[in-house]
């Protein structure tokens, strides 16, 4: 609810601050009549009344209503929002770079906080965002029903997008269509372990009754797609959890070292290779998900241009293809719109 001007809001609070004064005086010396006391309610309500309504309205305000239900809008200009860190930008710039290529004028902006950049995409501040479908789903559920509601985010794709669009729809924001590329919690071992114990995937792991400690981060104790769930899942023994965060250094270094049997990664981890790992497949869908979705701003970029524009790349990147970009960036030291540019022209999405 958008704050009335000061000029408004100022007869109100001086008729009630009469009406509270006047009350109290009755209460206290019985100088009125309750009639009178109703008499002089009805006079200050009359007198307020529009502005009362108007500051104590809960729906969204008309130009909300019209943001979500007016036709799909299509500026020209557009603003594509990064979260800050390497994966984020270089989506961010290959959706520029397609939407650029489609006769669009954009410019990439970084806001690493979901909670700052989220509320301006509703307001069109940015037009267009690459999210994680499942973790986006169980933000927005938070958003709206409260830290405490369940999880809609799951290991099923329909379901998990059939629930994000749903929370979305009404913030006036379109979930396109997910691609291939998934980027999701994943477990590795080094080559040499999983070729000692003939192990590709999780089950395998399970299967084996080997005992691994298990480096990750302090929440993986009782994260339910973490430990319990390789426990519960996969009937894998974990002897102890190594607390050194999932994906670091420390981490993958404590596993190549052999301190650790199995590290917590993401599935598209650029480095695993520098250190020996090999992840192991979630072949029992464990983890949510977490397919990369472009999010936009319906009432500017919510047309079929944007969306057809986007989605030529849906069929083309891989987790794997996200994973060698991201060593380019990160191991190579390369520019992400360069890295960008280059892999969409060598997928025939941008010209020579």
């Amino acid at each position: 609810m958008r704050p009335l001007p000061a000029l408004r809001i100022l007869p109100a609070l001086r008729a009630l601050r009469a009406l509270r004064a006047l009350r109290a005086l009755c209460a206290l010396r019985a100088l009125c009549t309750v009639p009178a006391l109703r008499a002089l309610l009805r006079v200050l309500l009359c007198a307020t009344l529009p502005v009362l309504v108007a500051a104590c309205a809960t729906g969204p305000s008309l130009e909300d209503r019209g943001r979500v239900t007016a036709p799909p809008g299509d500026s020209r200009h557009l603003t594509i929002g990064s979260a800050g860190f390497t994966e984020s930008d270089l989506l961010a710039r290959m959706y520029s770079l397609l939407l650029e290529h489609a006769g669009y004028r954009t410019k990439v902006i970084s806001v690493s906080n979901r909670e700052i950049y989220e509320p301006a995409l509703e307001s069109g501040q940015i037009d267009v965002v690459p999210e994680y479908a499942a973790t986006f789903a169980d933000w927005l559920n938070a958003r709206t029903h409260g830290p405490g509601a369940p999880p809609v985010g799951s290991p099923d794709l329909r379901a998990t997008v059939r629930a994000l669009r749903s929370l979305a729809e009404p913030r006036g924001l379109t979930v396109l269509d997910p691609g291939r590329a998934v980027d999701q919690n994943a477990f590795a071992v080094t080559g040499e372990f999983a070729r000692a114990h003939h192990l590709r995937t999780l089950s395998d792991l399970g299967r084996s009754g080997i005992p691994v400690r298990l480096a990750a981060g302090d929440e993986c104790v009782r994260r339910p797609y973490c430990a319990p769930g390789l426990e519960k899942t996969y009937g894998i023994r974990i002897s102890g959890i190594d607390p050194k965060g999932v994906g670091t250094t420390q981490a993958k270094q404590a596993v190549r070292s052999g301190r650790d049997q199995l590290v917590l990664t993401t599935t598209t981890d650029a480095t695993l290779d520098e250190f020996g790992l090999v992840i192991l497949e979630d072949d029992k869908h464990l983890q949510n998900a977490d397919y990369i979705v472009p999010v936009v701003n319906r009432s500017r970029a919510g047309g079929p241009a944007v969306t057809k524009a986007l989605g030529r790349l849906n069929t083309v990147l891989t987790t794997q293809d996200l994973s060698r970009l991201n060593e380019r960036v990160d191991s190579w030291r390369r520019l992400p719109e360069d890295v960008a540019r280059q892999y969409l022209r060598s997928k025939g999405l941008l010209p020579e």
